[in-house]
C-alpha cells in the first residue's frame, strides 16, 4: 500500500498533463453535432441552438461558493469550492434543485471567467473544485481548466453529476478528474423514463460508474480526512422504492463492497412532485431504515447515512 506522502505527490491528477490542447479539441468536436451526453441531441452548440440541456456553447453558472454541506471528505473543514452549472440533461420531475437545473436560472459566462471562478475558490481556501451538474459542459470546463492550471490551480477536481454520462467523454476525462461523485438514481429503466424522461438510464449509469471506479478507485483521504481521489456514489431514497434502492445497492455490492456510498433521506416533494401522488410525500422512517439495513446486509460498510 502506498504511503499518504506518495499519494499527496500524485494528486491532483491533472497536474501531470503536459498539453491540454488535444483533449480540448477532441471534446469540443463533440459539441457539433452535440453528443456530449447520452441524449445525443446532435445540434451545433456553437450556434444559438440549444438541446435538452438548454445550454449553448458558453456555460451558465447559477452560483460559485464554499459549500460545507457535502459529504465530510468533500467539504472537509474549509469547504468545497462548488460551481453550480445551470441546465441538465435529465428531466427529473422531483428535482431538488429545479430552479437551476430545469428553469436554468443563472448567468452565461466566458471560459476565462469560469477559470477565474476556480482560482477564486482556491484562494478562499476550498479543498477542491466541485463541479455540480457538469455533464453538458465538460468541453468548456476542460478549456477553462487549462487556463486555471497555467495560473496556479492545484487542488483536486470533483465531478458531481446525475450519473447519466457519455462513456466516451468519461474516458477522455481519465487523468483529469480526481473525485467522482455520481448519483445512482434508479434501479429501473421504467421509472427512469417515467420520472426523469430518459431511456436506458440503468445501463448507461452502471457503465459510467464502472468507468469512474476504474479511473479513480476507492476513496483516498489525507491526514485530515479530506478527499484526494476516489469514487463516492450518492443514492437518494424515494418514496415507495421508486428509486429501486435494492437493485442499486446490489449492483454496487457486486462491483465492490469497499465503495463509499452516501445514502440520502433528504427527499422532499419539489418541482412537479407535489402533483404526483406517489412522490407527493416525504420518506417514512421505515422506508429509510429499510434502505440502510439493506446496505449493511449487503456488506456495504463504507459511507454515510443521514439523520432522519
Amino acid at each position: 500500500m502506498k504511503s499518504r506522502k506518495n499519494l499527496k505527490n500524485r494528486y491532483p491528477s491533472y497536474l501531470n498533463i503536459q498539453d491540454f490542447k488535444p483533449i480540448i479539441r477532441e471534446l469540443k468536436s463533440m459539441l457539433n453535432p452535440c453528443v456530449v451526453c447520452p441524449r445525443n441531441c446532435r445540434i451545433d452548440r456553437f450556434t444559438s441552438k440549444k438541446g435538452i440541456c438548454r445550454t449553448g456553447y458558453l456555460p451558465i453558472v447559477a452560483s460559485y461558493n464554499l459549500h460545507h454541506g457535502e459529504e465530510p471528505p468533500i467539504s472537509g473543514f474549509r469547504g468545497s469550492g462548488t460551481i453550480f452549472f445551470s441546465g441538465c440533461p435529465l428531466r427529473c420531475l422531483f428535482c431538488q434543485n429545479y430552479p437551476i437545473s430545469q428553469y436554468v436560472n443563472g448567468n452565461e459566462i466566458s471560459i476565462k471567467k469560469l477559470a477565474e471562478y476556480m482560482l477564486f475558490l482556491q484562494r478562499k481556501g476550498a479543498h477542491n473544485i466541485n463541479l455540480v451538474t457538469p455533464t453538458h459542459v465538460v468541453p468548456q470546463f476542460v478549456e477553462a481548466l487549462e487556463i486555471a492550471v497555467e495560473d496556479g490551480l492545484h487542488i483536486p477536481i470533483v465531478y458531481n453529476c446525475g450519473g447519466y454520462e457519455n462513456i466516451e467523454v468519461l474516458k477522455i476525462l481519465d487523468g483529469i478528474i480526481d473525485i467522482y461523485l455520481p448519483d445512482m438514481k434508479y434501479g429501473s429503466n421504467i421509472n427512469a423514463l417515467k420520472y426523469s424522461g430518459v431511456k436506458n438510464y440503468v445501463e448507461i449509469n452502471r457503465k459510467a460508474v464502472i468507468e469512474m471506479y476504474r479511473q479513480v478507485g476507492d476513496l483516498v483521504v489525507d491526514d485530515n480526512g479530506v478527499a484526494l481521489r476516489g469514487l463516492i456514489i450518492r443514492h437518494l431514497v424515494l418514496p415507495e422504492n421508486i428509486s429501486g434502492t435494492d437493485e442499486v445497492l446490489k449492483f454496487i455490492a457486486g462491483l465492490s463492497r469497499t465503495i463509499y456510498i452516501s445514502i440520502m433521506s433528504q427527499y422532499f416533494p419539489a418541482y412537479k412532485a407535489p402533483e404526483i401522488a406517489e412522490l407527493s410525500r416525504r420518506l417514512t422512517i421505515s422506508e429509510y431504515k429499510w434502505a440502510t439495513e439493506l446496505m449493511e446486509k449487503l456488506g456495504l460498510i463504507n459511507g454515510w447515512i443521514q439523520p432522519f
